[in-house]
Order: structure tokens, then sequence, then C-alpha cells
């Protein structure tokens, strides 16, 4: 750096000491991208921060965080998607400015909600706003972490409905996967929330190498000697898929020769050649051991298969730690679990999943018990345990950073069918490879299958972007809350400044110079097809009119005697008249035609795009209307001649009624099908309400349902819903699943007292799944103790405290 612009940084350095005195406090050098956006805080100005997974984003938010606590009044709110990421903050951030001033509100769990630093999941946030909550007053900062997670189709639209709601005076920092489209998404929070930053880095801070895991050899995906702007595919790998036998071991030998080949390991199984494709997990832990590439994440798209992967490298006798090591891990999962009594621990199958923790490896995915996974990271994060094999969701923003992912597969089931991985999957993926202040480079490592298409996986690993699109949409609870505090048209107007219509608006503008273009093209077609004989273009309508009925006959070949003379009817009757028309002679018509031809295509796209744009503009508002049509027809509002709305005494109560049932149970509760429930009847109705079964569940757990005012009401229940699904069909609403009471037996049995391995069984799941629906259940029956009048109210507190128990209680922070 010159005398000049050292001068310079020192210069800009002395406009932002906050920056500087919060980068004196770490213990690393803080990027580019990360000065840029606290300087940008420091300014007064919100941030978008759009950067590579581990690349340091969570820097800015702390920092938003340090400027709110060095006033002494002012408060900072830090929102994730996730329970688990709620949690592992509020660890971090406690560990900073300790426990009296870090609060944590996730639904299940509240600690210290009215400290001046809160971290919540972003519902809370959303259902705070609506309550115009206490604790919203002093707020000056929310950090919203994995903002990215907008374009989540079921739990996206929270995160635009507290960006618009936030009060003017809060800075959002919006924190991002890398996206193709910050900049959009950057003028939109400019558009509602005032003067936003938008900082891009497409830098990760520990660069990652790729390679392909073939017959026990670690080869690079990329030619080395291609450089990084030209990127081509390793010339070995594209030559794997006809090579067998002898020129496998040239292709080998070749790849030792160039320094990637080592003395082979004392330890041998059989070889991954023989076995088709099916990875040897142990030989490839010891290859990754072996080239110094521990600590890894081998993520498997399955739940099952993470659990069978860790079993099967423990009958191997794979063992990854040091005496040393085994005690400590022994030590900190004992100290973590004393709580659990023997019997649970057993049913949870504990024995064994410590017995491998010892060994430095674990399974992570969430059919786990809440508590267990976090030991798992905890663990991983102290290098204790070396090998973890995953689901997608631990590439989901927490801490687990390794030094090596391995993608066994490159497709996964999405619900219905086997897809593959999108780019933006696999860049979140191998964003956990490379561990900043700790690793040089991170290594991205593929299985190699015999079907692979090694240019398919080189596209993949070379795309690094996606977008993120709205996944907006007005609900019931929404709409009466918006109504209750702006009035239905300034409710409108809200919904119109959605992420969602700002979309929408920049595609009708792209369609509209689409059409403006289209037009001019469409004049010069008319010209062309000018006629001295006559009006062509009158001509052309017939011509293409009896090419129409022509098709429609064809069609109807099979049809009814008189439909088809009926046809022939109007099919001879254009055509006398086409042969009339003045143009019909003209020496010059086939030519005038083929322009013609070209104007009605045109025409026809035209036409199309105009639909578009007419469906796209206010398509939001639309929406909302036809949203509020349905509460006016069951009484939720009353809708005025003028339009205008107010709520009705059951409109206020579906106020605090949050979820995809909100209708379902303000309807619930309001003709009283429920009260005639005891606790643990109310909590399976509860639960059958919040249950999504798998594809594979459905009708499962059916058989032990409980009997009398049970069965009563969840009939009642069933057939309120079908009643409410027509509504939303007539005013052109998708409305909603049915309700699954497949877990419905289990919960009943488990407010009543029955112990964990009866639960399960009865349940036929995982502790993990069992403990995420009860808090479900749990989050809906809180719900309706504070909504509910009389003896529901009642019952839905009683039902909480028989509900939350056992490991239910044992699976926060």
């Amino acid at each position: 750096m010159s005398a000049a612009e050292q001068y310079a940084a020192a210069q800009e350095r002395a406009k932002h000491p906050l920056t500087q005195e919060f980068a004196a406090r770490l213990s690393f050098d803080m990027d580019e991208f990360q000065i840029e956006a606290c300087h940008a805080l420091e300014d007064g100005h919100g941030v978008l921060v759009a950067a590579p997974t581990g690349a340091g984003k969570t820097i800015v938010g702390e920092f938003a965080i340090y400027l709110a606590m060095r006033t002494g009044t002012d408060k900072a709110f830090y929102t994730t998607p996730m329970k688990a990421l709620s949690n592992q903050k509020f660890r971090e951030l406690v560990d900073v400015y300790g426990a009296g001033e870090v609060g944590l509100l996730t639904g299940d769990t509240n600690i210290n909600p009215h400290a001046r630093v809160v971290v919540m999941t972003t519902e809370v946030l959303r259902n705070m706003l609506y309550a115009d909550a206490e604790a919203l007053r002093g707020l000056r900062f929310v950090v919203m972490d994995e903002v990215h997670y907008l374009a989540d189709r079921f739990r996206g639209a929270v995160w635009e409905e507290v960006i618009i709601h936030l009060p003017e005076e809060v800075r959002v920092v919006a924190l991002s996967a890398t996206v193709s489209n910050a900049e959009e998404f950057g003028d939109w929070l400019a558009a509602v929330r005032g003067g936003t930053e938008v900082i891009v880095s497409e830098i990760r801070p520990v660069p990652l190498q790729q390679h392909v895991l073939a017959r026990g050899d670690l080869l690079p995906l990329f030619d080395e000697r291609s450089g990084v702007a030209t990127q081509q595919v390793n010339r070995e790998l594209a030559r794997l898929r006809t090579f067998k036998g002898v020129a496998w071991e040239n292709n080998s030998r070749t790849a030792n020769a160039r320094g990637r080949g080592k003395p082979k390991p004392k330890y041998q199984k059989p070889s991954m050649a023989g076995r088709g494709n099916r990875l040897n997990r142990a030989e490839a832990i010891e290859t990754l051991r072996r080239d110094n590439l521990l600590p890894a994440i081998f993520f498997i798209f399955s739940r099952v298969g993470c659990d069978q992967a860790v079993q099967q490298v423990a009958r191997d006798g794979i063992s990854l730690t040091t005496a040393d090591e085994r005690r400590e891990i022994r030590r900190y999962v004992e100290e973590r679990i004393y709580m659990l009594p023997d019997e649970d621990l057993a049913v949870l199958g504990y024995w064994t999943w410590r017995e491998n923790l010892e060994r430095g490896i674990a399974a992570h995915h969430a059919g786990m018990l809440p508590a267990f996974k976090e030991i798992v990271e905890e663990l991983f994060q102290r290098k204790l345990v070396k090998v973890v094999f995953a689901t997608e969701t631990l590439a989901l923003g927490i801490n687990m950073p390794a030094r090596t992912v391995v993608l066994e597969k490159l497709e996964k089931f999405n619900g219905e069918a086997r897809v593959p991985i999108t780019s933006g999957e696999y860049t979140q993926l191998t964003g956990r490879a490379g561990r900043r202040g700790i690793d040089v480079e991170g290594h991205s490592v593929v299985v190699w299958n015999e079907g692979m298409d090694v240019e398919a996986v080189a596209a993949l690993a070379s795309r690094r972007m996606y977008p993120m699109n709205s996944s907006f949409r007005p609900t019931y609870n929404m709409a009466v809350n918006l109504i209750d505090q702006f009035g239905r048209s300034r409710a409108r107007e809200i919904l119109e400044s959605s992420f969602a219509q700002f979309q929408a608006d920049r595609a009708v503008v792209g369609l509209a110079v689409k059409v403006r273009d289209a037009d001019e093209s469409l004049n010069g077609y008319r010209e062309a097809m000018t006629c001295d004989r006559g009006d062509f273009f009158d001509y052309s309508r017939l011509r293409r009119e009896l090419t129409d009925l022509e098709k429609q006959s064809r069609g109807e070949l099979y049809g009814s005697e008189g439909r088809a003379e009926k046809r022939r009817k109007e099919i001879n009757d254009v055509r006398a008249r086409m042969q009339k028309h003045a143009c019909h002679s003209c020496p010059d018509r086939e030519k005038h035609a083929r322009w013609a031809e070209r104007y009605w295509k045109l025409e026809r796209q035209v036409s199309q795009w105009r639909a578009q744009i007419d469906r796209r503009t206010g398509t939001v508002a639309r929406i909302f209307d036809r949203v509020v049509d349905v509460l006016d027809e069951l009484g939720y509002v009353d809708v005025a001649p003028n339009g205008s709305a107010t709520l009705t005494p059951a409109g206020r109560t579906m106020r605090r009624i949050y979820g995809d049932r909100d209708l379902l149970v303000a309807e619930s509760l309001r003709t009283g099908i429920w009260k005639n429930l005891d606790a643990p009847s109310l909590a399976a109705l509860a639960c059958a309400l919040v249950y999504e079964p798998r594809r594979d569940e459905a009708g499962t757990g059916m058989r032990d349902l409980p009997k009398g005012a049970f069965r009563i009401a969840l009939d009642a229940t069933a057939m309120l819903w079908a009643q409410l699904d027509d509504v939303e069909h007539d005013f052109d609403l998708p409305g909603t699943e049915p309700i699954a009471p497949g877990l419905s037996a289990a919960m009943h049995a488990w407010a009543r007292g029955a112990n964990l391995d009866r639960v399960l069984t009865q349940a036929d799941m995982a502790a993990g799944d069992f403990v995420r629906w009860t808090k479900q259940t749990i989050d809906l029956l809180d719900q309706l103790s504070m909504v509910a009048d009389g003896n529901i109210g009642t019952t839905a507190r009683r039902a909480l405290d028989l509900v939350r128990r056992g490991i239910v209680v044992y699976s926060g922070v």
C-alpha cells in the first residue's frame, strides 16, 4: 500500500471510531466487507450483507448489538429461523455480555425476555409486533440472520411481515447467503425501511479445494493446471467413466506421481472398487485421516442413513480419539445429561450413542433429541468428535465448520421424488468446509459413482449463487391484525409494499417493455400486409377463423352427427365469406398472408403477456381482498358498503391465533366444539392440528385414538375443516391440508403420564421428532390458554403442565 493509500485508509478509520473500537476487541482482522458493513451501521444506515457460508457475516450483527449496548438504554434483537440457531447464539452472547443482559424467546423457551439483547425466532418477533409488545420500546437494531429463508414457501412470509412492520427508527441488519439478486432485495429494503447499504462478498475466507473420491483416491475435480478463471474438469475424471481394471491402476499411479498419492494405510478393508457404488465409509475416513483432512462432515440425505453410517464405521472398528479425549468426552456428556433418568436413557440408546461419541463419530439429524444434537455440536467444535454423519439441516447456519465436507450423493428425496441438489444447496453444504483461523483451505469431496456426469458436478460446483424469491401470502391472522391497526385501505397499501409485490411489479416492468416493443412490430406487420384490393387484416381474420374451425372439426371427429353437421355449416359459411372477400383474388395474397401469420402469432404472445401483467399487478392486495371476503362471510369482520372493514369480537380473538390453522382454531373456539375435552384430550386434539405426517405415515396411529369426548370433538373439527375448505375454494383461496390425528394417541398417552418407551413405540417415531411436535403442540396450547374463554382456557393450561415433562423439558438451552 502506498503512502497516499495508507493516509486515505487512516482518514477513513478516523471517521468510524466505533468500528475501530469494536475491531480491537476481536482476535482476528476484519475483512473488507465486514468493515464496510460496520461503517454503514455506524453512519446510521441499515445493511444487507450477502456473503458465503462461513465468511463471518454474524460479526456485522454483533457490531449492531455492540452499538446498542454502548448507549445504556437501547435494545437489539437477534432473530434466527431455527430454535437451534437461537439457542447457539444465546449462549455466544451470554459469554460476551453476561446472563443478566441477554434473553431468549423461542416459543417454548422464555429466558430473561426484558433483557436489552434478546435472541428469538422470527415468528416470536412477528407476534410481538402485532401485539405491540412493551418489549419493543427502545428497540434500535434487529439482526435478521439467514434472511434468505424469506424464500421458504412455508415460513418465508414471516420475514417480510417483520421487515414491513418494524418501527421506522429500527435499523435492520439482514444477513444472507450469497444470492444472485441481492441488489433487488436491497432495493426493496431501501424502499420499505429507508437507507440500506447492500454489501456483497463472494470471497470465501478459507479457499475451497474440490475433490472426487474414486476407489480410494482423492482426485481434484478441476484441472489444477487450467487456472481459476477457466476451471476445466480434470481429464482423469472425464476418462474414469470408460476406464476399467488396468486402466484404473494407471490412473491411480498418475495421481500418485502428481503428489496426490501417499502410502496406503495399514488398515485394509474390502476395496471400494469391489463394492460397486456402495461407499466403504471406514476406508473413506481412513483416506481422509491419512491426508490430514479431518474433522469431516459426511452429508447423507437420510436420517436412517446417518444412523446406519455410524453403526457401520463402529462395526468396522474405527476409533479416532486418544484416551484423554475419550475421558473428556465422557465427562462432558455426563455433565449434560445427568437430569435424565436411566430408563429414558435406555430408550434413547444413550450408552451406544456415548460409546460412538468416545470413538469420535456421531450422527446429527432432526430425529435426535435436541440435547443430544447440542452435545454433538459442542464436541465437534471442541475437535473431540472427528466425523459427523449429518442431514442437510446441519448446513443451515449452525456453527459446526469442518476441514472437509463429503457429499455421498448429489440427489435427495424431496417428499415426492429423488431430485438433484441445486447449486445453492451445494454451496450451502460445502460452506461448512474450512475453519476460519484454523485451516489454510477447506476441502469438499464428492463420492464417485459409475453413472456420475463429471461435467454436471463441475457445473454445480462452479455456480455459487441462487435467487431469493418471495413466498409471501396474506393469512387470516395477518389480515385481522392489519385491519385492526391500520384499517382495510391502509392494510392493502402495506401489503403492496411486500417483496412479493415488489418482485411482481419489476416483472411487470419487463413485460411492459416487451409489450411496447411488440406493439411496434405489430404495427409494422399490419403495414406490410396492406393490400390495394381491400382490408387484408379483415381477410386474415377470416382465414384464421377458418383454420380454427377446421382444427375443432378434426377434434370432434367422433362426436355427435348433429354437432358435426353444425360445424360443417360454420366452416362453409366462413369459407364462402372468405372467397367473396376482395383480397381473395389478390395476386400477392400469400405474400400478404405470411405477414398476417407473423402478426397473429405475435399478437397471441402479446395477449399472454398482457394477461400476466393483469395477474401480477396488485396480486398481493387481491389475495388480501379474498381473505377479507372469507372473514366477512364467517363473521370475523364487518365490511361496510364503502369497503372499509372493522373487527367483530371473533376477529379480535383471532388476532392472537398464529399458525396455518388460524381460521380453524378460531372457528373451533367460537363454535365451542372443544368445550367438553379434558386436558389430555385437548393436548391430543391440538397435536392433530399441528402435526404434519410424512407421506409414508398417512393413516398410522389412528387405531388407538381415545374414545368418547375426544372422538366427538375430532369428528366435529374434521367436519368444520371440510366446511371451511369449501368456503375458501368458493373465494378462490387454496385452503389447508386436512387435520392429521396420527400422533394424537401418543400425545394423549404422554399427557396422561405414560413412560417414554411406550409413547415412542406408540408414535413409531424418533425422540427428536416427538419432542419437535410436542413443542409445536405446546405453542398452540399456550395460545389457547391465553385466548380461549371459560373452561377451554383452563383446560389448555392444565394440558400444558401435563405435556411439559421429561425429555420435552430437557431439550433446550
